[in-house]
């Protein structure tokens, strides 16, 4: 009896899916993308209408044959990657190619040949939560694939390759091999940029405040007021004279509550999460990465192992723009509130959320899947991490449906002869949604760095004692404090997001990907959670903006994904939407292969002089930055790292050395770390007299049967990083993934594997036959 074949993107997400349906399916995993353009090349037809040229994936080929050997023995064949634009390209590439469509289309051989395979109809199926009534009722209402959507996925890929691929080889040429640029991340560098040059030019200004410690009497403690206005003109003291002017003015005058005003005020629940909204408060209450988020989001969606259950789906699809909710998953929700927190806490009409313009309604707010799995109650079968993110998604969706928060809002007049003090406070009526959930305020991602600000939140937060107007009063403290202008402050993950989502550059799936990349291509540091950019981030960026300002625009970029929204909606034609692009774009191109500046080979004079030869050095930009460098070379190689103060003057800074605890085979001599043009290497400290180096071990030993090397990080001659054994030539060994000293708890293989993947960075076991994985470090 032949079965129907339903095909995946991750085996996780497989595993569950097989569970809920049974023996009546085959669920296979693509394992993310089989079909991409090309990486050695454009893999565009320019001339012909963007004609893109698809091929299969390295290393795809095996679980595409198997694909097809799947499709050939089933009756029925359903696509269930993921509910997305990228997911929608993915179902589009294998329907193509299990019919044999793609060979028509570009004329490339990718599977195995398309006359053995019989036609048989390919449906598309959405699973927007992975449980078991979600994924039978989507099973019974299968689709077809939206082309919308797969054209509108295919206008991002060929304008993201377009510019990738035209503008990173000349970065290569002008600044150094290996950059890269990108329609979308060259413009969140910028802002960081901008927002670097904001805080470099801001001038601090002195202020003063002047605050009064109050006590009521019978025993209440102090409560603070602040001084806001002398003879009813509000009050700037702008130094410490006129701060201490004012502090023995008023330090002997009578206090007394001249006026209190008391308004109910109504705090509302905050919608379930969207993606970019869990990436923020994920970024701010769990100190997690927007990477990080989306890895442990991923597992959350496609199943986790709940003991004798096996592997549960326990949120929806956490890749959204929308705030929906379905009606009964708030149905569900409403009982619960009801059962737990009271019939008081359950709205007068259920809370509806409004989304953004350009959210795709399709999709529900990130919510659990199911209220049966109560956070508290698996706790013991999740990871730290998984239980974190759920707990934070299951108390957000549940606020999202109580009633809202009743507040009582005071504020006191405080009179002080001429001069008249304020307090604020609030006093709690009813919880509502704040017994569940209370969202982390951004004024504490805002604060100006290193300056404790205090801002009307701070004190609606504080608690008043029982005051009456005309009631005395008791100075306690009188204090004058010195305060200085603080720049705006720089950007961390979270409102970096924030920033470009109002700013509509990018998608809430993209985020994540876009501030990992800028950090890893070193265009971004991470400096005290905070982001600046690099040197080499600043170099890039200015000359990006100059040579492409149409395409390094904020205004620009946030269009583009305006068209491709209208793409998804059949309102544009997606060669048309590319070919406008391209048409100005090449302009800039040709114009900037001439007049970029070339920074590799600029020279800037100093008055540094050579220690060698004598010679005034100039700076000079390498692979790792600049530096001085003689300008008598090839016969004098000396070279300094510097330092460079605002006012231009050079430091020469000593050069550090690194030692280890290796010992020279050939010498015996400290073997220490030095940076080559590939990198990092073991060098003899008797240089030049022994000229032994070594390549750098990461600590895990050749996993070669009889090969007594190690794993080192190397280079190849296109730049690519890769791993291979010190033991070279004698031993072949090389991997792509990152290999990770630590011995597998399952199987006890010698090491593990980073691997990274759509969904973020896991680390697995590196025997294959082990299905042993855990969360990467962040």
């Amino acid at each position: 009896m032949s079965k129907s074949l339903i095909i995946v993107e991750s085996p996780s997400k497989a595993k569950t899916i097989n569970k809920y349906l049974g023996k009546k399916y085959v669920v296979k995993a693509s394992v993310g993308h089989i079909i991409d353009l090309p990486k050695s090349k454009l893999g565009i037809d320019i001339k012909k209408g963007f004609k893109p040229e698809y091929t299969v994936i390295r290393g795809k080929k095996k679980i595409l044959d198997e694909l097809i050997e799947a499709a050939s023995k089933a009756d029925k064949i359903y696509l269930a990657p993921d509910p997305d634009r990228e997911g929608e390209a993915i179902a589009w590439h294998i329907a193509e190619e299990l019919s044999g469509g793609s060979k028509k289309k570009t004329g490339k051989k990718t599977g195995k040949k398309a006359d053995k395979k019989p036609e048989k109809k390919i449906y598309r199926v959405l699973f927007n939560e992975i449980t078991e009534k979600a994924v039978k009722k989507a099973m019974e209402e299968p689709g077809e694939i939206d082309l919308k959507k797969v054209n509108a996925q295919q206008a991002r890929r060929i304008l993201d390759r377009l510019v990738g691929y035209s503008i990173s080889p000349l970065l290569w040429e002008k600044v150094k091999r290996g950059l890269s640029a990108g329609r979308v991340q060259s413009v969140a560098v910028k802002l960081i940029c901008e927002r670097e040059i904001e805080v470099g030019a801001f001038v601090s200004e002195e202020y003063w405040s002047l605050t009064a410690h109050l006590s009521s009497g019978h025993g209440t403690s102090s409560f603070i007021s602040k001084l806001i206005s002398i003879n009813g003109e509000a009050v700037s003291i702008p130094n410490e004279t006129e701060a201490q002017r004012l502090f023995h003015l008023l330090e002997t005058r009578a206090f007394m509550v001249e006026k209190i005003e008391k308004k109910e005020r109504r705090k509302n629940p905050v919608p379930p999460f969207t993606t970019s909204k869990l990436q923020q408060e994920c970024s701010r209450k769990l100190r997690f990465t927007p990477k990080k988020t989306m890895m442990l989001a991923q597992q959350l969606y496609e199943g986790v192992e709940l003991g004798s259950e096996g592997p549960v789906g326990l949120i929806t699809y956490m890749r959204t723009d929308s705030n929906r909710v379905s009606a009964e998953a708030q149905a569900e929700a409403l009982d619960h509130i009801s059962q737990k927190y009271g019939r008081e806490y359950i709205p007068e009409r259920p809370n509806v959320y409004k989304s953004r313009k350009s959210a795709q309604e399709a999709h529900e707010a990130i919510r659990p899947a199911s209220l049966s799995y109560n956070p508290e109650e698996i706790k013991e079968l999740l990871s730290k991490d998984q239980y974190l993110l759920y707990k934070i998604i299951w108390n957000r969706f549940l606020a999202s449906q109580m009633r809202p928060a009743l507040l009582e809002a005071t504020k006191v007049d405080i009179r002080a002869g001429e001069a008249l003090f304020r307090a604020n406070g609030n006093v709690v009526i009813f919880p509502g949604f704040t017994a569940v959930y209370s969202e982390a305020r951004e004024e504490d991602e805002e604060k100006k760095e290193g300056a404790a600000k205090e801002s009307e939140a701070d004190d609606e937060e504080r608690m008043l004692p029982p005051l009456s107007e005309g009631m005395r009063l008791t100075l306690v403290q009188l204090e004058p404090k010195q305060h200085f202008t603080q720049p705006p402050a720089r950007y961390n993950e979270a409102l970096l997001i924030k920033e470009l989502e109002e700013n509509g550059i990018g998608r809430p799936s993209t985020y994540a990907a876009i501030i990992s990349t800028i950090q890893d291509r070193g265009y971004v540091e991470k400096i005290e959670g905070r982001l600046r950019p690099s040197e080499l981030g600043k170099i890039v960026n200015s000359l990006l903006v100059k040579s492409f300002p149409e395409l390094m625009s904020v205004e620009f970029t946030a269009k583009m994904e305006e068209n491709l929204d209208s793409i998804e909606e059949g309102e544009k034609k997606w060669v048309d939407t590319v070919k406008e692009f391209y048409s100005y774009f090449e302009k800039d191109l040709e114009k900037a292969q001439i007049e970029m500046k070339d920074v590799k080979r600029e020279e800037t004079p100093t008055e540094i002089v050579c220690e060698r030869c004598g010679k005034n050095m100039v700076i000079k930009w390498g692979r790792n930055g600049r530096f001085l460098a003689c300008p008598g070379y090839p016969e004098c190689k000396n070279t300094s790292d510097f330092a460079q103060a605002s006012d231009g003057k050079i430091t020469v800074l000593e050069k550090k050395v690194s030692t280890t605890d290796e010992v020279c085979e050939k010498c015996g001599g400290a073997m220490v770390i030095k940076v080559g043009k590939f990198g990092r290497f073991l060098a003899c400290s008797n240089y030049p007299d022994c000229k032994t180096t070594k390549a750098l071990s990461l600590g895990v030993k050749c996993p070669r049967e009889g090969c007594k090397g190690n794993v080192t990080q190397k280079r190849s001659k296109k730049g690519r990083v890769f791993y291979g054994c010190t033991e070279y030539p004698k031993c072949d060994f090389a991997a792509w993934d990152r290999p990770v000293a630590k011995i597998c708890p399952q199987c006890n293989a010698p090491y593990l594997i980073e691997k990274v993947s759509r969904a973020g960075i896991k680390v697995k076991c590196s025997n294959k036959e082990c299905l042993y994985e855990e969360e990467a470090a962040a």
